[in-house]
């Protein structure tokens, strides 16, 4: 007689699988979270790069703000869709960055001293 395998084990793959999922990479998807879960007032600094997007989501009934890069808004909205879910997003709308992409994070060499 053959007796069937036990549930439990495909059980703990499949909850292994959803953790899995559940750590969404932002590199993944070519862009880059500046300020996560932030207020308007923070996001509105001009230091910031002027290719930065704003981005409102919902989760649990509390609407949260971040502010990041991407390449596309549609490279955006698929990040948020993939770690929050559907209907999540809200508005997706241009940063108050006015700092080129460019030379945002550029740091200048420091001079060497000439001998005399």
């Amino acid at each position: 007689m053959t007796t069937a395998a036990p549930e439990k084990p495909q059980k703990k793959k499949i909850e292994e699988n959803k953790k899995e999922e559940k750590s969404i990479s932002s590199n993944e998807y070519g862009c880059e979270i500046l300020l996560e879960k932030t207020t308007i007032e923070k996001s509105k600094d001009p230091s910031f790069p002027n290719d930065a997007y704003l981005i409102w989501y919902v989760v649990n009934g509390e609407t949260y703000i971040d502010l990041t890069r991407s390449g596309k808004r549609s490279d955006l909205f698929d990040l948020y869709y993939d770690m929050y879910g559907p209907g999540a997003v809200q508005k997706i709308d241009f940063g108050y960055g006015r700092i080129s992409p460019r030379t945002w994070g550029y740091k200048q060499p420091e001079k060497k001293r000439k001998g005399k």
